[in-house]
C-alpha cells in the first residue's frame, strides 16, 4: 500500500503536463482542453453553455484523475460549481462516467481551474449535502435536470477538497 501511495505521488506531481486526453471525446471537448491547457484558463475557463442546451458562458475546471485499470492519468473538463462542485451526469447514460469510478477508487485528484493547479480529495456528496447542491448546480446549467429524468441512476455530485 504504501508502495503505491508513493507511486501514486509521483504520478500526481505532473498530472496536468503528462495527463492523456480520453480519445473518444468529440473534438470540439478536445479542443476546449488543449485551448485551457495551453492558456491557463484564459481561453476555456468560461464554456459556452450553448453548446450543450444550456444557457451563457459557465465556469469549467480541468480534472484529472488516475484511470482504475490503466493507471493512467485522465484530464477531462467540466462544468464547475461554487465550492469546487461537479456532477457525474454522463448526459443521463445508464453507468456513471469513468471519471466518476476512477475516483471512487482512488479519490486524490488534480484539478484546475484557470491558472490554479492544485490536489484535491475527492467524495460523493452525502444525500443531505446532495439535497442543496442539486438545484445549485441545475440552476447553473439546466440540461442537468434533464439529465436526471432519463436515468434511474441517482446522478452523483461530487465535492472536491483542496488537500
Amino acid at each position: 500500500m504504501f508502495a503505491y501511495g508513493r507511486q501514486l505521488a509521483v504520478r500526481m506531481e505532473n498530472v496536468m503536463v503528462e495527463s492523456n486526453k480520453a480519445p473518444e471525446l468529440p473534438s470540439w471537448i478536445q479542443d476546449h482542453m488543449a485551448r485551457y491547457i495551453a492558456t491557463d484558463g484564459a481561453d476555456g475557463y468560461l464554456w459556452d453553455a450553448s453548446l450543450g442546451g444550456g444557457k451563457g458562458m459557465i465556469a469549467t475546471l480541468l480534472l484529472t484523475t488516475i484511470g482504475r485499470k490503466s493507471g493512467k492519468a485522465l484530464t477531462l473538463p467540466l462544468i464547475s460549481g461554487a465550492e469546487y462542485v461537479v456532477v457525474a451526469s454522463k448526459g443521463g447514460a445508464p453507468a456513471h462516467p469513468a471519471w466518476y469510478l476512477n475516483l471512487q477508487v482512488n479519490p486524490e485528484v488534480k484539478v484546475q481551474i484557470k491558472g490554479d493547479k492544485f490536489t484535491a480529495h475527492a467524495r460523493t456528496a452525502n444525500p443531505q449535502e446532495r439535497m442543496t447542491l442539486w438545484p445549485k448546480m441545475v440552476e447553473i446549467y439546466g440540461p442537468y435536470a434533464d439529465y436526471q429524468t432519463k436515468t434511474d441512476r441517482e446522478i452523483p455530485i461530487v465535492i472536491l477538497k483542496r488537500t
